[in-house]
């Protein structure tokens, strides 16, 4: 679908008292507001459908049977901000699979500004929604309850966002997620079946390989770093870049391992940093001091514990790439899943 700055494209009205939403030929109507983080809301919708209109969307298997869906609205105040969003409508637009959360529609517009004469934009974009919240969400509610996954759960979820950073990884040139955590991972109960896991936001998503040569461009990477890839999920690599460094996708194989653990026990294994007194989560990150909270009795086998520690290797060129990761985790599924 197109990308345009016409104001007929996705007007809108009274967004937090209700309202509509246009996005390109298609009208949506606000239910309720599901979040909100920086710059960004995201709202419930449904869609409007005029009698004898016909459904637009550039995949129809995406159109939603109950005419619900979830709209992303982005604030844009400035020209840094409005090639990021651009980026990510790119990014989120590259990719089809079914561990990936996919972009439907989308549509940018200009406003008015504060000051006369002035220009902002606002950005709409129309993804399926899955009211079960976040894999974060649901550590929170089960860590309250004192509650784990079973050792079978935690590797059907796990292997799904392999399954689709596999699609990110693997892909002509090779993409980075940049932001794998569990704030960013959708979980969508399923009778009978081991819950849905979608890995979404791609927002720090861009090309895996850097070629730093320069200690400029170390502190560069590190700065870009500092403002799109979670502090307690980032790479080594990423907190102290040497000055000559190839960087590629096992960024976010790192990130990966923290999520892992954090399937398991509901947080990064290097949250404990922030914790102690004089604890420094980068030195804990560098050095890959991983702490095993008590977890679930009887407790997760020793196996999954060895394949975090192989994930969460400082040394990039010990870091394992997603298709050893996946054969692992297929071979750990055959033997627990008997």
């Amino acid at each position: 679908m197109g990308c345009s700055f016409s104001g007929l494209n996705a007007l809108y009205d009274a967004v937090n008292g209700g309202g509509d939403v246009w996005i390109n030929e298609n009208r949506y109507r606000i239910i309720r507001q599901l979040g909100e983080g920086g710059f960004a809301f995201v709202y419930l919708v449904k869609e409007v459908v005029a009698e004898g209109s016909v459904k637009k969307l550039k995949d129809p298997s995406h159109i939603s049977d109950n005419g619900m869906y979830a709209v992303k609205k982005v604030l844009i105040q400035t020209p840094e901000q409005l090639e990021l969003v651009r980026q990510e409508i790119r990014v989120s637009s590259l990719f089809s699979h079914p561990n990936l959360l996919p972009l439907l529609d989308h549509a940018i517009i200009a406003v008015k500004g504060t000051q006369e004469g002035s220009w902002n934009h606002e950005a709409y974009l129309l993804f399926p929604v899955h009211l079960d919240g976040t894999l974060l969400d649901r550590a929170k509610a089960m860590k309250e309850k004192k509650e784990f996954f079973p050792t079978l759960t935690v590797l059907q979820i796990f292997q799904q966002l392999c399954a689709g950073l596999k699609h990110m990884h693997n892909f002509e040139p090779a993409y980075a997620h940049n932001d794998v955590k569990p704030g960013n991972v959708l979980i969508t109960n399923r009778k009978g079946q081991p819950p849905l896991a979608i890995l979404m936001d791609f927002g720090s998503a861009g090309p895996a390989k850097r070629e730093i040569r320069s200690r400029s461009e170390a502190l560069q990477l590190q700065e870009w770093a500092a403002e799109h890839c979670s502090a307690p999920y980032r790479a080594p690599e990423l907190w102290d870049c040497p000055s000559h460094a190839d960087i590629d996708e096992r960024t976010d194989i790192w990130a990966l391992g923290c999520t892992l653990y954090a399937i398991m026990y509901g947080m990064s294994p290097f949250e404990y940093a922030l914790g102690e007194s004089g604890g420094s989560l980068q030195l804990a990150i560098v050095n890959g001091q991983i702490k095993w909270p008590p977890g679930p009795n009887p407790p997760y086998p020793d196996a999954l514990h060895q394949f975090v520690i192989w994930m969460l290797q400082p040394q990039v060129a010990m870091r394992p790439h997603i298709e050893d990761v996946i054969i692992h985790v297929d071979k750990l599924l055959a033997k627990y899943s008997t």
